[in-house]
């Protein structure tokens, strides 16, 4: 596992705590649990993008190939 360190400012700190209490959790789980979400949505956000351009140009690339 990999450890990461990272400096906010007070506010952000704050703010980011406060969101953790919300869900019920402690900063560190929240963060990794946001972090990990973070990076599965821009694997999503390539997918769709992918899929669109595939799609798009299907018969070019079937033609091409």
């Amino acid at each position: 596992m990999t450890t990461i360190t990272l400096q906010l400012d007070d506010k952000q700190a704050q703010l980011l705590r406060e969101k953790a209490e919300l869900y019920g959790l402690d900063l560190e789980p929240f963060l990794a649990a946001t972090i990990g979400e973070l990076a599965s949505q821009a694997e999503l956000d390539f997918d769709r993008a992918a899929a669109k351009v595939l799609r798009k140009n299907g018969e070019l690339y079937r033609r091409l190939a």
